[in-house]
């Protein structure tokens, strides 16, 4: 590929007032990676905008990766543009992550005031930087796994915002994504949460099998059930039993549930595609169902696709996201 059928990654450096004083005391200035489309720079031309999500315990710039065999984003796009597939678009890689491994892109008193990040100082920021186009009709946001459970909620909340939102194998039905992984993590938590944590932080340190389980849900906990600055685990740390009264408020959290308070923001939306694999490890492919019964229920328009393969390396379903995403933007 020429140089001139290429776009260029270029990088911000923001500094956050929402961040600043988190919690966690995470880095507060934080770099924003933007890929512009091989024509940004060749006219005055504005472009619609996508912003990309990582998943649990990713940051924006690993889309920007080399890896063999699998383009990573930036190529995506450009062989996406050169063939005709999409339009021309800026996508935007903000960087969400903690110091438990992810924000699942929402407020909490226990990681940050993540959701305000994005859409009070992340969206302006970009807007006021670069050449895109201010409409909700013209910005959309993505993700797979925790990054699709921040595009839907994203959408849900801030259809002002985000106009289109597509959700590739999201956090959603928790009884089944969540609840089959709280054995696997009591017993890797071991009754003490934070020594877990600081083990993922100590490099010297081998990590066993169900250690990133127990991670995982400590990192959802701190986002869906927070206590002040520290949060509370949906089991009892001696015995493993349910607490009821703080899975009952993980589930206030579950996209399927969501949809009857947002319901009527879900109809502004120019898109929203939902897919999942047919063999999904965390059985989001169900949730996806789920979740596509409940927009029926409610008659909002979407699109839902399922797809054979699993829950990992599937990065080639971004393709389908962006094509849909082009052909549904405002012209």
């Amino acid at each position: 590929m020429s140089s001139e059928a290429r776009g260029e990654v270029v990088c911000f450096e923001h500094e956050s007032e929402v961040l600043k004083f988190n919690p966690l005391g995470d880095e507060f200035r934080r770099k924003i990676y933007v890929y512009l489309p091989p024509n940004y720079y060749k006219s005055d031309e504005r472009f619609p905008t996508v912003y990309v999500l990582a998943g649990f315990a990713g940051r924006g710039k690993s889309f920007l990766n080399d890896s063999a065999f699998t383009p990573n984003f930036a190529e995506r796009m450009d062989k996406l543009i050169l063939s005709g597939k999409i339009k021309p678009m800026i996508a935007v890689f903000p960087d969400c992550f903690t110091f438990y491994g992810g924000s699942q892109y929402i407020n909490s008193t226990a990681t940050g005031q993540y959701e305000d990040y994005l859409t009070q100082e992340i969206v302006p920021f970009i807007d006021a930087n670069l050449r895109t186009i201010k409409k909700s009709s013209a910005r959309a946001v993505m993700g797979k796994s925790s990054g699709g459970y921040g595009s839907l909620v994203l959408a849900m909340r801030h259809p002002d915002l985000f106009g289109l939102s597509c959700s590739i194998s999201g956090d959603c039905y928790f009884e089944l994504c969540y609840l089959p992984d709280f054995p696997k993590a009591f017993r890797a938590i071991a009754g003490d949460p934070k020594r877990l944590v600081q083990k993922f932080w100590n490099e010297d340190e081998r990590k066993s099998k169900n250690d990133f389980d127990g991670l995982n849900i400590i990192a959802m906990s701190a986002c869906y059930s927070p206590n002040g600055t520290d949060f509370d685990l949906p089991f009892d740390l001696k015995t493993g039993e349910i607490r009821q009264e703080i899975w009952a408020r993980w589930l206030s959290h579950d996209p399927v549930r969501l949809i009857e308070k947002y319901w009527q923001n879900l109809k502004k939306l120019r898109l929203l595609f939902i897919d999942a694999g047919l063999r999904d490890e965390f059985n989001l492919d169900i949730g996806a169902r789920v979740l596509s019964k409940k927009l029926k229920e409610f008659d909002v328009p979407h699109i839902h696709e399922e797809f054979d393969d699993g829950h990992f390396n599937i990065s080639y379903r971004y393709n389908r996201s962006l094509e849909l995403i082009s052909e549904h933007f405002e012209s």
